[in-house]
């Protein structure tokens, strides 16, 4: 899993620290923006100029510049260097002390009187809690003292700020705000100088191995632990990273985001913190030094000074892309957001995932290819370009520069792997769909839309009729010879509807129900055709195509009328006078169309009823005259005359009188003459069961006295003697047997012949038998009721006349309140007397009351 993360450019030559003098080793470095300062084992610091330059391959080159060399004249190796640059001073430890020195002169600065000697390390805090801006925090470790010192260095003294406490002598340490990542000598921990909280992290055995401390960032440490390990720690003794594994050799290690580089005996190593893995390799020999400052990572040996310029993580992550290590590279650019501006971090992640999508797309991974697609904004005609002849003729798009991927087009992916290709034609018909319901596909609705319905149509896919018929944007000189090549040809009766020109479709749906073309989308297209031209707003198309679809079927056809709302019900329709004189020459269609307008849509005009009805008694007298009509057929017709002839009211009777006898009963019964229709029915028609339904039809509106009249003079008409063939007693006994409830029994048998046998009329006569008892029962019973209901009033009575009334001079009227001066009295319910005068007054006023009364609860209410 490598990448080329790095590379190792020589810096400072040996030449140029070495000199002559073969025994000058480098024992410290330190660098601060172009300034590189190195301590060496002979007391001095070389003070070098870092210049970069790019060589003609296009590669990061240093040029080193000497500026200075300064010996500090304690002929002991300078053992660490660190720079202030806010002061321009260089704080240095050289044989347990520390000195400040000036950064460009590298000539010694006052401290104010305080020495720092018997100094085993310090190191300088970056995250400073002091807030002053002109100076620097320092954490020292004394020798042979449990304790840590925090000082400040100013420009022209060094202070003492506080001496932390610790369990064991510390060997290495890091400060970052008020905590201290220490090394002991027998383990790590962490300790707030602040809040005097500690936490021990791990073991570690200072003796065998030198440790490790490294500030990486805010309150979070890198530690070498045993077992080739290096760990991560927060302020809290908390890691919130997976260690990465290096070499138990490690001797120095540095962070350059988001890779952890460890120098060992042999090599330098590069690990990424994002997964842990070992990520490039580079052979170094003589390795003493690796830091990094801020960004730049210096490498040193004994005699000379290396960097390791990192590649651009742009480069890395195409490295990783070209390698189709797809999670790698996307892992690795979200990384990169901390280091690269926001909007072009944006504009990289986008193209990143629109690469990685391709790549995947490549693959058949086509769940992650559309996600990556999706999150990556992808112009989708960059995918749709992929697919020959997709794009329109007139699209203007051209393919991003540098390119998102390796593919010609489709067949250079799939080598004529036909199975293949049609899954990819599935991801995109997928793909399109989605994009042409959401905003990706604004600004370029045409293609997309296009390609959509070209891959339908190549793959007969069963939403192109939902494209069609919905809102698109299909480009018609595209698509339209491209359905044609398919043979989708009412898809394209479908496109140029959507496009406006109905006559072009039409003439297109025509072609396949009459079949010059073949299709077979919809098995029902001749009747989709007539319902389409029934909502067409284009008049003359209509009448141009009624003809065509009337010849081919009148019943479906004529629905090209009947759906359409008449011109009374919306302007602008066909006028229904118009549609029938069209339809004269269509007899079937005419009278279908008839029938909608005066049964269905009720329409009250008097010669569209005369008219449905002249049709109908014309197709009666048509199957009498047919020997081939069947006797349902003719029952049928029938009986739509007669329905018509009963419920309408609107016909001109008179008009019909004549045409047809099935006719002349009905006509009758609506000029009230039923004689004349029961005569036709029961003696010209001889249809018993049509004369009961008359009387029946005749007397619905009316009272029962009505009724009754009705069925008995058909009852005479059947009983007649004066007619041909004499009296039809079959029938006048079938009627009564019926109807038995609804004769007068007396008016019955005084008609009836003597002769006549009692058991001929059994059913009759058990009904009106039957049907006297019951009125006289329930007379006798009504009878009943009211001797009751009159003997309760008298018994009322009665009780209200109770004993004898005390009158006398003495007792007054209740009503008026004065004595009685005669024996004549009324009584008020009680037996309590009152004048005679007095409640006739009452009598008379009791109306008025009863007025006052109700006009009071009324505004009561």
């Amino acid at each position: 899993m490598s990448v080329k993360a790095f590379e190792l450019v020589p810096a400072v030559e040996r030449e140029q620290v070495m000199g002559e003098k073969v025994q000058i080793n480098i024992e410290c470095i330190e660098c601060c923006g172009v300034h590189l300062y190195l301590g060496t084992n002979d007391c001095f610091i070389h003070h070098f100029l870092l210049e970069e330059h790019t060589t003609s391959k296009g590669k990061l080159a240093y040029n080193a510049q000497k500026l200075l060399h300064k010996y500090l004249g304690l002929k002991k190796p300078v053992a660490e260097l660190k720079a202030a640059s806010a002061l321009e001073r260089l704080i240095v430890l050289c044989d347990s002390t520390i000195t400040v020195v000036d950064m460009v002169t590298l000539e010694p600065v006052p401290t104010g009187g305080t020495k720092l000697k018997g100094v085993t390390a310090f190191c300088i805090n970056e995250n400073p809690v002091t807030g002053d801006a002109f100076c620097v925090e320092m954490a020292v470790v004394l020798a042979r003292r449990r304790a840590v010192q925090i000082c400040t260095v100013h420009e022209d003294r060094v202070q003492l700020l506080k001496e932390v406490t610790t369990p064991e002598q510390p060997c290495a340490l890091s400060l970052d705000g008020y905590n201290i990542c220490l090394a002991l000598s027998t383990q790590y921990m962490i300790l707030n100088y602040s809040t005097g909280a500690s936490q021990d992290l791990f073991p570690y055995d200072c003796e065998e191995r030198k440790p490790i401390v490294k500030r990486i960032g805010r309150e979070e440490f890198l530690l070498a632990a045993p077992g080739g390990l290096g760990m991560f720690a927060n302020a809290e003794g908390i890691s919130q990273r997976a260690p990465v594994s290096w070499s138990e050799s490690v001797i120095a290690a540095a962070v350059c985001f988001p890779y952890v580089v460890a120098l060992d005996e042999d090599f330098v190593t590069v690990h990424s913190m994002l997964d842990q893995q070992l990520k490039q390799t580079l052979s170094f020999r003589d390795g003493h030094h690796l830091q990094d400052f801020e960004g730049k990572v210096v490498l040193a040996s004994s005699k000379a000074v290396y960097i390791l310029v990192p590649l651009p993580l742009e480069h890395q992550i195409q490295d990783l892309l070209v390698s189709h290590r797809v999670e790698e590279a996307l892992t690795l650019t979200e990384a990169a957001q901390r280091n690269i501006p926001k909007e072009k971090y944006q504009i990289l992640h986008k193209r990143i995932l629109q690469q990685a999508g391709f790549i995947q797309f490549g693959q058949l991974q086509f769940l992650e290819a559309k996600e990556h697609f999706r999150k990556g904004q992808l112009d989708v005609r960059e995918l749709i370009s992929l697919y020959p002849l997709l794009l329109p003729a007139s699209s203007s798009f051209t393919r991003c520069h540098p390119p998102l991927h390796e593919f010609a087009d489709l067949n250079h992916l799939t080598q004529g792997d036909q199975e293949k290709v049609q899954r990819f034609k599935r991801f995109l018909i997928s793909y399109l769909h989605e994009v042409r319901s959401s905003d990706s596909a604004n600004g370029f609705r045409e293609d997309v839309d296009t390609a959509l319905l070209k891959l339908y149509a190549e793959t007969g896919h069963e939403s192109l009729l939902d494209l069609l018929a919905s809102d698109n944007a299909c480009l018609l000189a595209d698509s339209a010879p491209w359905l044609e090549k398919h043979h989708k040809y009412f898809a394209l009766g479908l496109l140029y509807h959507y496009n406006g020109q109905d006559s072009a479709a039409l003439q297109m749906w025509v072609k396949i129900v009459s079949g010059d073309l073949q299709d077979s989308t919809r098995p029902d297209l001749f009747e989709y055709v007539v319902d389409f031209l029934s909502f067409c707003s284009n008049l003359d198309l209509v009448w141009r195509h009624a003809d065509w679809a009337l010849q081919k079927d009148q019943k479906t056809g004529v629905q090209i009328f009947t759906k359409r709302p008449t011109s009374e019900e919306k302007t602008g329709q066909l006028n229904p006078d118009d549609v029938i004189t069209y339809l004269q020459k269509h007899s079937q269609a005419l009278l279908f169309y008839l029938e909608h307008l005066v049964l269905e849509k009720r329409l009250q005009k008097e010669k569209y009823h005369t008219h449905l009805a002249v049709l109908y008694a014309d197709r009666v007298l048509g199957l009498i005259s047919r020997p081939s009509a069947t006797d349902d057929q003719l029952s049928a017709s029938r009986q739509k005359l007669q329905r018509l002839l009963k419920e309408s009211n609107l016909y001109r009777v008179q008009l019909l009188l004549g045409r047809h006898t099935d006719t002349l009963s009905t006509l009758h019964g609506k000029l009230e003459e039923h004689d004349k229709a029961l005569h036709i029915l029961v003696h010209q028609l001889k249809d018993s069961a049509a004369a009961e339904e008359y009387c029946s039809w005749a007397s619905a509106s009316h009272d029962q006295s009505y009724r009754q009249n009705l069925f008995h003079q058909l009852l005479s008409v059947y009983l007649d003697p004066d007619v041909p063939g004499g009296a039809q007693t079959v029938s006048a006994v079938d009627l009564l047997n019926r109807h038995a409830e609804v004769f007068d029994a007396v008016r019955v048998l005084k008609l009836l012949p003597e002769e006549w046998s009692l058991p001929l009329l059994r059913p009759f006569l058990c009904g009106a038998l039957r049907a006297s008892v019951h009125a006289r029962c329930t007379s006798q019973i009504a009878v009943g009721l009211a001797r009751a209901q009159n003997l309760q009033l008298q018994h009322d009575r009665l009780k209200y006349r109770g004993g004898p009334v005390l009158v006398s001079e003495k007792k007054g009227c209740q009503l008026c309140h004065n004595t009685f001066s005669e024996p004549d009295c009324a009584c008020l319910p009680g037996g309590t007397p009152v004048h005679i005068h007095c409640v006739a007054k009452k009598a008379l006023n009791l109306p008025v009351e009863r007025q006052h009364e109700n006009a009071h609860r009324s505004n009561h209410t």
